[in-house]
């Protein structure tokens, strides 16, 4: 099974043109946050209308999996805390979002929201809780920030990563985390698209600008992970 994974595409809609036009090479899709831009001088509401469709085009030729990222809280909690709520209506028959568990053979797919505060963090640790009483032998998690400490989250100057999500990876064990936020961490002396810690493999293929997004061709199966960018290729067997 070899799914195309991007992240961080901040409403470059060519790319997403791409990631359409690629449905048919690939039997899943991730996008592992960040679809909005909240830098864009156009609203939110509008962006979010967009964004729906361009899932469900994907979603209505090959399953898609989409967690949010820390662009694409539209609205917030009792807490005052951001989250995803356009997300959640974007949900279709093969549109997964936050808070779903997926099953492709063997392997469960987890994806988890983007947390804003206490609240939201310990509904991602909650969650993750419950996941793992249905992990399998191969577990992936898609969360939108890498961890801390990690070639993955490099920004050429410093760490920039999610010290809740070591813990949780040390915790839980999973197999795979498809990450992204950290757009230079693959371009940056230092920087990686692919990390391990303990038994857990790390993904985050960045994120540039141009027609097609950097991305990584993940080969369940074989486990092997190919990186295409800007900047080049490389590949990864992920043992």
């Amino acid at each position: 099974m070899k799914i195309l994974i991007a992240s961080d595409l901040h409403y470059r809609l060519k790319q997403f043109d791409w990631l359409t036009s690629q449905t048919s090479q690939c039997d899943a899709m991730i996008i592992a946050g960040d679809l909005l831009d909240i830098s864009s001088c156009l609203d939110l509401s509008v962006q979010t209308v967009v964004m729906k469709k361009y899932l469900k085009k994907i979603g209505d030729q090959t399953p898609l999996l989409v967690c949010s990222g820390n662009h694409d809280g539209n609205d917030r909690n009792e807490a005052d805390e951001y989250i995803a709520t356009w997300l959640q209506d974007a949900r279709d028959r093969q549109v997964y979002v936050d808070g779903d568990n997926v099953f492709f053979g063997d392997t469960l797919i987890t994806i988890f929201p983007w947390w804003d505060g206490d609240v939201t963090r310990q509904e991602v640790s909650g969650q993750i809780q419950q996941a793992s009483q249905l992990a399998s032998r191969k577990w992936v998690w898609i969360y939108h920030a890498p961890p801390d400490n990690s070639p993955t989250s490099w920004t050429g100057k410093r760490f920039i990563g999610d010290r809740e999500l070591n813990k949780w990876i040390q915790k839980y064990r999973p197999g795979l985390v498809v990450t992204g936020h950290i757009h230079e961490s693959p371009f940056k002396t230092g920087g990686s698209w692919v990390d391990k810690i303990g038994d857990t493999w790390i993904l985050n293929a960045g994120s540039h600008i141009g027609d097609i997004p950097a991305h990584i061709i993940l080969d369940l199966e074989a486990m092997n992970a190919d990186w295409y960018s800007l900047a080049g290729s490389e590949s990864r067997l992920l043992r």
